[in-house]
């Protein structure tokens, strides 16, 4: 059964089937293959979903739609250049930083791209920037939107794994953190070997009038952050207040969110969310069955003859990790395999929550490569590039995250530490 499912998921992913649709229509396979009366298949549909931590999911794309919409974002992009755009080369700084700060509350990647990558694309170019250059920065710092918490990957791994989303959310900060900055130090770089960058002061707000401008988008990540790890409200709970905050500060505060407005943002976060939940259900059914043909053991039992430390355990995994993700989607990649390497990961010795932080980073990385990147599919629509254009500055962004996902992966104190003050383990 189980093999049948795998090669019909491969055939359709050849004839450029949606993911979904491929995995639904293998799971359909494996359970006509295998005699199970067809109400499993509602059943595990029913029971993919029925889990209180994916009621965050629509509220979260909620919040960063809304964030977008109602001009909270613009005012996180002046509070960003106030800060780092007197450096040179501080405006494609401002793109990273801006992106940090955005993720603190979209948990969204795409998200994230379109909403600040609409505004400081341009403003690149404006300065001199190379468009494609400008556009692959923002892809790359836009995969942030999902290593920072709140994080949607994060969600559905502590879904499919059992393992505390809070725990994973606190975790994210540090690699997030390390990320950001190991990208701003490379714009920075680019910027004086390239002579570039020179005037992006120029028109930016002093650091306090910045603040004073933008302290009410500011207080967002810090209420939405605050709140979960102050013990204050649930993951989920934040994602909720996430949404009433940014409509009353968009609507009644900075009076740029119609509701005209909100009824096309309200259409557009059901869309993204039904993708999402379409994915999470279909994915919910080949799970269990592979679950029910031993799938996980049997893995489990090869890949410890394969490996045989910690180590090279780690390293396949990254290289397998990295190479699914440049063409199977985050989403449905997390839903099936968690639960499968999960717990080959723990006979190596491997924490959890730092396995579900070494998975969310590598699939990021398939959100900014060929041929699937949906980072760079928005980024390239952004600046109106063709794909092809963007390819070649990217490389040295992908390079950095590398090196930064190798760190992640061999010091888990960088994960684990941060989590281990806040939950006193």
């Amino acid at each position: 059964m189980s093999q049948l499912m795998i090669v019909s998921m491969l055939i359709f992913f050849g004839l450029s089937v949606p993911v979904a649709v491929s995995i639904g229509l293998a799971s359909l396979a494996g359970v006509g293959s295998s005699g199970l009366p067809w109400v499993v298949v509602a059943q595990q549909l029913y029971a993919a979903l029925d889990k209180y931590p994916l009621v965050a999911i629509p509220f979260f794309i909620l919040a960063g739609n809304l964030m977008e919409a109602g001009g909270i974002s613009e005012r996180m992009v002046e509070f960003a250049k106030s800060v780092v755009g007197g450096i040179q080369g501080g405006l494609a700084c401002t793109c990273v930083l801006t992106c940090m700060i955005f993720a603190a509350v979209a948990g969204s990647s795409v998200a994230t791209t379109f909403a600040v990558g609409a505004i400081l694309i341009p403003a690149m170019v404006r300065h001199g920037y190379p468009a494609p250059f400008a556009a692959s920065l923002q892809a790359s710092a836009a995969e942030l939107g999902v290593i920072i918490p709140p994080s949607i990957p994060m969600i559905l791994y502590a879904v499919s794994t059992d393992t505390s989303t809070g725990e994973l959310f606190i975790a994210g900060v540090m690699p997030g953190i390390l990320i950001g900055l190991a990208l701003m130090f490379y714009v920075w770089f680019y910027a004086k070997r390239n002579n570039l960058g020179k005037r992006d002061g120029e028109g930016r707000l002093p650091l306090w009038p910045a603040l004073k401008n933008a302290w009410l988008a500011l207080m967002m990540p810090a209420i939405i952050l605050g709140g979960i790890y102050g013990g204050v409200f649930t993951p989920t709970e934040a994602s909720v207040v996430a949404v009433v905050y940014a409509v009353v500060v968009g609507k009644f505060i900075y009076r740029r969110l119609s509701f005209k407005q909100l009824s096309v943002t309200l259409h557009k976060s059901v869309v993204s969310t039904a993708v999402i939940m379409f994915v999470i259900a279909n994915a919910g059914v080949f799970s269990f069955l592979l679950n029910r043909a031993g799938v996980p053991d049997a893995l489990g039992t090869w890949l410890s003859h394969i490996f045989e430390t910690k180590f090279t355990f780690l390293m396949g995994m990254n290289v397998a990790l990295f190479l699914i993700g440049m063409f199977i989607e985050t989403s449905a990649s997390i839903v099936v395999l968690a639960p499968l390497l999960l717990p080959v990961a723990l006979t190596f010795g491997v924490e959890p929550v730092h396995f579900g932080i070494i998975m969310v980073v590598n699939l990021a990385l398939g959100m900014i490569t060929p041929p699937f990147g949906v980072n760079l599919f928005a980024a390239s629509a952004v600046a109106k590039l063709p794909l092809e254009r963007l390819i070649k500055p990217l490389i040295p962004f992908v390079g950095v995250v590398i090196v930064c996902l190798l760190v992640i992966t061999y010091w888990p104190g960088l994960s684990l530490g941060l989590r281990d003050m806040v939950y006193a383990k």
